[in-house]
């Protein structure tokens, strides 16, 4: 999964500075036959985008996850108390499909469609796995990753049906109990949240804050920059001494590289 920080640093919800903690992720689709992430980015940095703002959109070609508010901001993406709660993604849709009404679309090229979906699927399952594993969460656990459609039926969204029924109209197979499942199984069987299990005084576990020692380096030998050197990182995974730290503090840069534990001073 390739992440581009894409802050949406122009957008009201952005200026609005407002905070959350994290408690659940909700997955949209854009809802017009809009393949390219990139397209919304650059519409929605604007000041005149005052409806509307997630955290990140997931392009339909290349599966780049564009991150657009850290995820610890308060997003507009909702349209309900979720917005309190829950980092939102949207997906990109195919653009061979054309809309008629509502929900309802019809599509010229099932199989290029398909491709698309598959596309934003799989980096949805990489990016969620990486942010429950973040923030804690426990991908099976009841709301803590629905749809929107789902946000609706709890009447904690708008009333949408993405992505139910991009997925169903194009009988991909794909399902939100499947969505979760594919999270959970990318994380690791039996997976527990990380503030449940027991941790060793001192020792180094997933989802701790750490800082990177002034001698480290990479897992294969190779330098690390200064700058992330000054920085303080998240531990994604750990499997024996090879620890994987992924984004920094703040949310802004992701590097999701191996160090050796010996290296890692916990905050």
């Amino acid at each position: 999964m390739e992440l581009v920080e894409s802050i949406l640093t122009n957008n009201p919800c952005w200026k609005a500075g407002k905070k959350i903690q994290v408690k659940g992720l909700m997955l949209h689709s854009v809802g017009c036959p809009q393949q390219s992430a990139q397209v919304f980015v650059k519409k929605w940095n604007n000041p005149s985008s005052s409806r509307a703002c997630v955290h990140a959109f997931i392009d339909g070609s290349t599966g780049t996850v564009y991150q657009t508010l850290p995820w610890e901001h308060r997003g507009w993406h909702a349209g309900g108390a979720a917005n309190n709660t829950h980092i939102g993604v949207e997906m990109c849709e195919p653009s061979c499909i054309r809309y008629t009404g509502g929900a309802g679309f019809v599509c010229s090229d099932r199989e290029a469609a398909l491709r698309v979906v598959k596309c934003t699927y799989d980096a949805a399952v990489e990016l969620f796995a990486m942010l429950c594993g973040r923030y804690g969460l426990d991908p099976q656990e009841e709301g803590v990753i629905i749809s929107h459609k789902e946000g609706y039926d709890r009447k904690i969204a708008s009333g949408h049906a993405d992505p139910d029924h991009l997925w169903s109209g194009l009988s991909t197979g794909y399902t939100m109990d499947g969505f979760r499942g594919s999270v959970s199984a990318l994380m690791g069987a039996g997976y527990k949240n990380p503030s449940e299990t027991p941790k060793e005084d001192g020792a180094v576990c997933p989802g701790d804050k750490i800082r990177l020692l002034p001698e480290a380096v990479y897992y294969s030998g190779k330098q690390i920059p200064d700058w992330v050197l000054s920085d303080i990182w998240i531990v994604k995974s750990l499997e024996g001494n090879r620890a994987v730290i992924d984004y920094n503090e703040s949310g802004s840069h992701a590097i999701c590289s191996p160090v050796n534990v010996k290296y890692l001073r916990k905050i």
